[in-house]
């Protein structure tokens, strides 16, 4: 696994979202940062906690410039539930081949009660306007990952 960091390039991509309608990051870029977070499944336990914050400081995030997409190996079906069961407000991405995973160096073996698979680690990046990427979040919990990407955005205005 070959993670991204600050100062890459962030791969340009076009997926659908949790409406079955294409989300491309050049389109979203043209306004605004983006944070491009990748979460394992939808509605597990982590991922809820982490998509309810997001979705509860939506306003926040706006008035700092930057715009949240969700991205999981998940169908879209999938993340139209959870989009609907918890009233979440910003694109929930399928990556099901995930390729966007490759691409961003997010997908591979993970470990967990003794067992070992390839999946997605849960990490967060911050895209600047010009493609490129300000800043990787590795170090967070699910309940305060909307925090640390707040701190980190008001710090750096």
């Amino acid at each position: 696994m070959n993670t991204l960091q600050a100062g890459d390039k962030a791969p340009l991509f076009s997926l659908a979202d949790q409406n079955g309608d294409t989300v491309e990051l050049a389109e979203l870029l043209k306004e605004n940062k983006v944070l491009v977070y990748f979460y394992p499944k939808a509605s597990t336990p982590g991922c809820t906690v982490q998509a309810e914050n997001l979705r509860d400081h939506k306003a926040e995030l706006a008035a700092l410039n930057t715009v949240a997409v969700g991205i999981s190996p998940d169908p879209v079906k999938r993340l139209k539930n959870f989009e609907t069961k918890k009233e979440l407000n910003f694109p929930l991405l399928s990556d099901e081949d995930h390729a966007i995973a490759d691409a961003f160096g997010v997908w591979g073996l993970k470990k967990f009660m003794g067992k070992e698979y390839d999946g997605i680690h849960r990490l967060s990046f911050l895209v600047g306007q010009d493609g490129t990427i300000e800043h990787f979040f590795n170090k967070f919990k699910t309940k305060d990952h909307h925090q640390v990407v707040i701190d980190y955005l008001k710090e750096n205005a």
